[in-house]
């Protein structure tokens, strides 16, 4: 499942915008299917500056850890607190109460350089 209205990196992390115009993101369906059962994520601190393409956590499964990848420039805004009792809600939630960090984001109202939905699941299928 790709919702279509969010945009997406090769780096499997989903970005939407919300009312109040942050960016919001988190990793999608197909990343967190792939690592398994979370039981940590590192989040980067309110405050801090992130740069897309440049790593600002991580998260851990059974299997491995793997990090989280900013997909906008921005500063950070707000964390998902409520991931550090209860990591899983990356797993069963993906693109709800998983979400994992928004962002006031620099420059454009809009994040540049996103795969649009069908994109994202072309490069999923050659997986």
């Amino acid at each position: 499942m790709v919702p279509n209205d969010l945009g997406y990196t090769a780096e499997h992390e989903w970005v939407r915008m919300t009312a109040s115009g942050l960016a919001e993101f988190g990793i999608t369906d197909f990343a967190q299917a792939a690592l398994g059962d979370i039981v940590y994520v590192s989040l980067p601190t309110v405050g801090d500056s992130l740069s897309a393409g440049r790593t600002c956590g991580e998260v851990e499964s059974t299997k491995s850890v793997s990090d989280i990848y900013a997909p906008v420039d921005g500063v950070v805004t707000e964390r998902n607190e409520g991931l550090e009792q209860a990591p899983e809600t990356v797993n069963s939630d993906p693109y709800g109460a998983g979400w994992l960090v928004r962002v006031t984001m620099s420059g454009s109202e809009s994040p540049q350089g996103l795969l649009t939905a069908a994109e994202y699941e072309s490069l999923i299928k050659a997986s």
